[in-house]
């Protein structure tokens, strides 16, 4: 039987801590029991030097929800060849809190202050991403190219 998982304040500092510590500079905390579970839940700490190449879910049961509990975010939305359609501004106890992206829509996320942190959930089980779910028209995520590219995508939110 899965035990009962409390979520303190110490464990979500402590998330804190490593995703300044590791070289993605991010980290995440499954809730969620197994990497076959049918609900991935997570929390996802991230600082603002932190890349995540743009990105879709293909799989049509793959629609994703943030809930920024930390800090602040950035998340930009593509249509296929790679041109910005939409932004938001999630902000921890701001106007904005959450967003609910459908499967198939890229995005990214741009962690826009220190410590932030989301709370996602989408279907599972784990899958890592496809090539075709990679925006191809985007750095790939520890080129010298991504840091010029998170430059220009945290510019959208000044």
């Amino acid at each position: 039987m899965n035990q009962i998982k409390i979520v303190t304040q110490q464990m979500l500092d402590d998330l804190n801590v490593a995703a300044a510590a590791a070289p993605r500079r991010r980290k995440n905390f499954n809730v969620h029991y197994s990497e076959q579970s049918p609900c991935n839940r997570l929390y996802n700490a991230g600082e603002p030097d932190t890349y995540i190449q743009p990105h879709c879910h293909a799989d049509p049961t793959k629609d994703e929800t943030m809930l920024m509990i930390r800090g602040v975010m950035g998340v930009v939305f593509f249509d296929a060849q790679g041109h910005v359609t939409q932004t938001t501004r999630l902000e921890a106890g701001g106007a904005n809190v959450a967003v609910t992206i459908p499967a198939g829509q890229f995005h990214t996320s741009v962690m826009l202050a220190p410590g932030s942190m989301i709370f996602e959930a989408k279907a599972g089980p784990y899958a890592a991403l496809q090539p075709h779910e990679k925006g191809a028209w985007a750095p790939a995520e520890g080129t010298p190219e991504a840091i010029a590219y998170l430059a220009q995508l945290k510019h959208l939110f000044n």
